[in-house]
């Protein structure tokens, strides 16, 4: 093999090499553009029934919270029930979700739901509501019609 030939081979090799890491780029780049942009699905939620559907805290023998579940996604922010406020999916599963979101000024949480069925689920939240911080975990079940 002369020395122009083994030039030329190591110069075709190195565009080829060139055009797979340029084309698996550009593949890794259209996921990575195009995932964030994507609305999350929360699943889990829609599955939940409407209704009227009282939050109790755990272990609590009490009357509970009534809230009337039309759009279930305000139990990922029951704290900040009417604020308008931005959500990031940390993780969704079809047992459980968890949600950080943001309230505009320095209100905020984070919310984990598990779905036990389609009329009750477990929620625990922590955040900060008006400069003070909350936690808290509660049962909500389904209790008839609102």
């Amino acid at each position: 093999m002369s020395s122009n030939e083994t030039k030329e081979t190591r110069h075709m090799k190195g565009v080829t090499l060139l055009k797979t890491i340029s084309s698996t780029a550009a593949v890794l780049l259209t996921f990575a553009v195009s995932a964030p942009a994507q609305a999350p699905e929360l699943g889990l939620l829609d599955g939940l029934q409407k209704g009227q559907w009282t939050l109790k805290p755990r272990g609590s023998a009490g009357e509970g919270q009534k809230v009337c579940l039309g759009d279930p996604k305000v139990l990922l922010q029951i704290r900040h029930r009417e604020e308008s406020c931005s959500r990031y999916v940390i993780q969704d599963t079809p047992g459980s979700i968890r949600v950080s979101y943001k309230c505009g000024g320095a209100d905020h949480g984070v919310t984990t739901i598990r779905r036990e069925s389609s009329q009750l689920v477990q929620i625990q939240s922590q955040g900060i509501k008006g400069n003070a911080p909350f936690s808290f975990s509660v049962e909500a079940r389904r209790t008839g019609s609102c």
